[in-house]
């Protein structure tokens, strides 16, 4: 679910992919529901791709989000994250997920992630996982075999490139140098 829904920089709210172009997302606003499109030029970010800086490994956006709509029953969060200060947000994201790292998770993160928890549960989204294909392997892992199988095929194919032009690959060569014409 959240592999679709993407944070534009620039612009406020978040959108869902709605279909894509040659050089163009169309995009649609969980606010409005206003539908426009996006170029290459714009920094798009898919929740997916966003994680949480912890004191050891990362943690995943949706696990976050799950964590704070169990904690919420899936219900909008009632902080106001405009009003509240620092060590508000602080202590409240402590009980959502007690390892986060103090020093790189800073307040207007922390406010940004409420302002998203409530936008997509008013958008009716209550579903934080991370989308799985028919297979029931993980859009990233799916993503990596991709990278791998691509890596391997440009492997065959330059070491057939290597094989061919060994031949007499110096009898085509043209080195520049001619006559001079007067």
């Amino acid at each position: 679910m959240l592999k679709n829904i993407l944070a534009i920089t620039g612009k406020p709210g978040l959108y869902k992919l709605v279909s894509r172009g040659t050089n163009m997302l169309i995009v649609e606003s969980l606010v409005d529901g206003k539908r426009m499109p996006t170029y290459a030029r714009d920094k798009i970010v898919s929740l997916a791709e966003v994680s949480m800086y912890t004191t050891g490994d990362d943690v995943s956006l949706s696990e976050v989000l799950n964590a704070l709509g169990k904690k919420y029953s899936f219900k909008a969060v009632e902080l106001d994250a405009k009003k509240a200060d620092n060590e508000q947000l602080r202590a409240f994201f402590a009980e959502v997920l007690p390892t986060f790292d103090r020093d790189r998770v800073y307040p207007s993160d922390i406010r940004k992630l409420i302002a998203w928890y409530n936008l997509l549960i008013g958008a009716g989204f209550t579903d934080f996982t991370l989308q799985e294909d028919e297979e029931g392997e993980s859009v990233e892992s799916k993503v990596e075999n991709q990278k791998s199988k691509a890596e391997k095929a440009e492997k065959a194919a330059a070491q057939k490139a290597n094989v061919k032009t060994t031949k007499s690959a110096a009898s085509n060569v043209k080195t520049g140098v001619g006559t001079k014409r007067g």
